[in-house]
């Protein structure tokens, strides 16, 4: 399909037709500064730009939400974020990646409308790769 001989996949027809990227990554970033502005993670394995924005727009979202207090307005929240929360940076991705900054006011100003909207840890590659592993123990 790809037109090479070798069984291999050709990187150019993935990224084009497929959206698959090599070298993808989320960093995780502890806004608390005590990583200093080193990552507390670094999650790797998505395939498509897609995957890795949804997966950061999700950890950011969950992280908005899990420092908002009952009554907070969305300033406070932005405070509570900026001091505690993690913010989630796409790298390989080019200017294709997603960005807190694009949505952080409107996180801040609504809690999300429902779980899925968090659920950052169904997009985890590392899960794939969990699965793979039970699969091999049965």
């Amino acid at each position: 399909m790809s037109g090479q001989d070798d069984g291999e996949e050709d990187p150019i027809f993935a990224e084009q037709v497929l959206g698959q990227v090599e070298g993808l990554e989320v960093r995780i970033m502890d806004l608390s500064g005590a990583n200093g502005a080193e990552p507390v993670e670094v999650v790797r394995g998505f395939g498509t730009i897609a995957h890795a924005n949804a997966f950061a727009r999700r950890y950011v979202r969950d992280s908005v939400d899990i420092c908002r207090g009952a009554g907070m307005d969305a300033k406070a929240v932005m405070a509570a974020w900026g001091t505690f929360g993690e913010d989630a940076e796409v790298d390989g991705a080019g200017d294709d990646a997603w960005r807190s900054a694009t949505e952080l006011a409107d996180f801040a100003a609504r809690p999300a409308a429902d779980a899925e909207e968090r659920n950052w840890r169904i997009l985890d590659p590392r899960r794939d790769e969990d699965d793979d592993e039970e699969e091999g123990e049965e």
